[in-house]
């Protein structure tokens, strides 16, 4: 699964480590998130949406193959 996580938090100025607080998950999983060796769970996904702002569909979208 591909996703925007990045952009979203370099336009917002945040590192992995203060993205990872907001979220409750560890920089690791930040990490693996961006780098798109990890999906994740609905409830996370939900809340990565809600604290950009924007839907899950908007953030994360399906490898194009």
């Amino acid at each position: 699964m591909n996703n925007r996580l990045r952009e979203l938090r370099d336009a917002r100025g945040w590192s992995q480590g203060e993205l990872a607080e907001r979220l409750a998950v560890s920089r690791q999983t930040v990490n693996a998130l961006e780098t798109g060796k990890y999906d994740p769970s609905l409830p996370l996904a939900f809340r990565i949406a809600q604290l950009f702002s924007a839907r899950i569909e908007e953030i994360f979208f399906p490898d194009v193959t």
